[in-house]
């Protein structure tokens, strides 16, 4: 059945398919490539007299090209950034965080390493994956076990923070940035050797009880110091921030032996403490007893040189008096010893020389001391005992 152009197909009515109306647009119909192109050429050719093939247009596309080329010398140094300017490859200048301006390429370019972030690398430990726990961490032996200097094995696990070591601006000596990017090929791997080197060399001459107890803080600064000097050295332009010790104990295979150990250690310890303790309290107390003792003994010998001393110039004196008066010498030293004698006793005195001339031989005598005590407790007296306290008082 021949088709009619008017009726568009088989269907009838126009430009239209076997279902309907085909695509229509939803807005106004675009305009057409070609012209679009040839307005443009209108608008250039009224700018270009004689059009781009003249010398005035070569001379615009050169002038336009070169104003292009001049403005692509913008770039921006992002506030983490720093500029490492390069003139054909070789370090120039650095620049601040904003907008700078270089030398078109590929006469100047610029590099923008980050300088403000923090990187970490941890030494001795890994990160991994666990199905059931999410992230977990592994031990890596072959970087942690170390020898310490009284030949033990120590655990070591530490972590290392590091930054770039900002250039100061528009310095040609401190450039810090320009040294990580052009004598470091492998930062990370650097700094791990660095690192591990730096911690080996100051385990290796520390014993292992200050390692495990108190001298933390003594490593880290030392393995600091030591991994900053070393990068310093190899102009590798970065700054180590802090070293921090995560783990430090001695190998899994012997720890339960090594906490015997360290418990016998700690009682050894507290016994001599206690010793100590008790040697310090009982030996000043000896001290004090012996010179309490040695200062007594010196007073007893003070004291009988002393006495000594005076009987012996007593007996000079007295020997001096005997040699001038013998009897008279004689008969006071008898008296004076006899005083010596009764003077603490009861005593009746017997004359001698009465009794042989038919006397009684008793000399009665006032007993003054007994009256002194009994005046002390007085008791009641009879006439008879008055009586004879005076007759003998009389006699």
């Amino acid at each position: 059945m021949p088709w009619k152009n008017q009726s568009g197909g088989p269907w009838g009515g126009g430009p239209r398919g076997p279902w309907g109306n085909g695509p229509q647009s939803p807005g106004p119909n675009s305009p057409d490539l070609e012209d679009l192109i040839r307005r443009g050429q209108e608008k250039l050719r009224t700018v270009v007299p004689g059009g781009f093939g003249s010398g005035k247009g070569i001379l615009a596309i050169v002038a336009i090209a070169v104003i292009v080329w001049l403005l692509s010398g913008f770039y921006r140094v992002e506030p983490d950034e720093q500029g490492v300017v390069l003139r054909f490859g070789k370090f120039v200048s650095t620049s601040n965080p904003g907008l700078n301006y270089h030398l078109p390429y590929p006469i100047e370019t610029v590099l923008t390493p980050q300088v403000t972030r923090v990187n970490r690398i941890d030494i001795g430990i890994r990160s991994g994956d666990d199905p059931r726990r999410g992230t977990a961490m592994r031990d890596v032996p072959e970087e942690s076990l170390m020898l310490t200097g009284d030949e033990n094995i120590v655990d070591v696990d530490f972590a290392v923070f590091w930054m770039v070591k900002p250039a100061a601006p528009g310095s040609t000596e401190d450039i810090g940035a320009a040294n990580f990017l052009f004598n470091v090929q492998n930062p990370e791997g650097t700094i791990k050797a660095v690192a591990e080197s730096a911690m080996r060399e100051v385990v290796g001459r520390t014993n292992i009880q200050p390692i495990l107890t108190g001298a933390r803080q003594t490593i880290e600064t030392a393995v600091h110091e030591l991994m900053q000097r070393t990068l310093d050295e190899y102009q590798s332009g970065i700054l180590v921030t802090q070293v921090q010790l995560q783990k430090v104990d001695p190998p899994q295979q012997v720890i339960d032996a090594f906490r015997d150990v360290q418990a016998a250690r700690a009682d050894a310890e507290r016994l001599q403490n206690e010793a100590q303790a008790y040697a310090n309290r009982v030996v000043p107390e000896a001290r004090g007893d012996a010179a309490r003792i040695t200062q007594g003994a010196q007073g007893y010998k003070e004291r009988a040189i002393i006495e000594a001393r005076g009987q012996a110039s007593r007996f000079l004196s007295v020997l001096a008096e005997y040699q001038k008066a013998p009897d008279v010498t004689r008969q006071r030293l008898y008296l004076e010893t006899m005083e010596r004698v009764f003077a603490g006793m009861d005593k009746v005195i017997l004359d001698t020389q009465a009794n042989g001339a038919g006397g009684q031989g008793v000399v009665p005598y006032l007993p003054l001391g007994a009256l002194e005590s009994r005046q002390a407790s007085p008791r009641p007296t009879t006439q008879a005992t008055q009586g004879q306290a005076a007759q003998g008082a009389a006699k």
